[in-house]
Order: structure tokens, then C-alpha cells, then sequence
């Protein structure tokens, strides 16, 4: 596993490699690793995302749906009223149709008596 880093000044070997993460590991700390790796992995992303554009084209999706709510939040509280209203309309009939039954089961009672 010889890996040439610099031309003409050798290569990096596994003795060289482990002596290299011993003192990064001595300087940095067990605990502070894991932490420099997720900022280095977040700094990447962040960069790609920079370079291709994608982050733009994120804004102006939030920026979208910003307005969409900002214009529509008059008639999403009609629309939401709207359909409390319904769905209490279909409880009070259901209530209605179940007294019916009680009722009708009632009298059958009766007569049966």
C-alpha cells in the first residue's frame, strides 16, 4: 500500500500512516475526532451544494412556499372552517339516525310486550 504523495520524495506506508493518526489522535482527542470528521463531512456537502447550485434552487422552492402561504392563509382558515362544519353536520346526522334506532328499537320493545 504504498501511496506516492509528493513525486520524487518517496511514498506513505502503513508504519507512516499509523504514526501520522497516533498524533493526530494524541493533539485532537478521542472525543474531539468524531466531531471534526461531522464538521469536515458538513463542510463538503455544503460545498457541493455551493458548486452544482442546488442550494439556490432550494431558496427559491422556500421562497415559493413562503408566498403560496403568505397569499393563501385566508382560504386555508375558510377551507379548514368549511370543513369543521361539514364533519360536524355528519356527526349531528349520525347522532340523528342513531336516535331513530334506539327509538324504533323502543317501540318494538314495546309492542313486543
Amino acid at each position: 500500500m504504498a501511496l506516492a504523495v509528493i513525486p520524487g520524495l518517496g511514498s506513505v506506508g502503513p508504519t507512516e500512516l499509523l504514526i501520522l493518526l497516533t498524533i493526530i489522535l494524541l493533539l485532537f482527542g478521542a472525543k474531539r475526532i468524531p466531531e471534526l470528521a461531522k464538521g469536515l463531512g458538513t463542510g463538503i456537502r455544503e460545498f457541493k451544494k455551493g458548486t452544482s447550485g442546488q442550494a439556490e434552487k432550494e431558496q427559491l422552492n422556500e421562497k415559493e412556499k413562503e408566498e403560496a402561504l403568505a397569499s393563501g392563509t385566508g382560504e386555508d382558515k375558510d377551507s379548514a372552517r368549511m370543513h369543521e362544519e361539514a364533519a360536524r353536520e355528519e356527526h349531528a346526522g349520525e347522532r340523528a339516525e342513531e336516535r331513530e334506532r334506539v327509538d324504533q328499537g323502543a317501540k318494538r320493545a314495546e309492542q313486543n310486550l
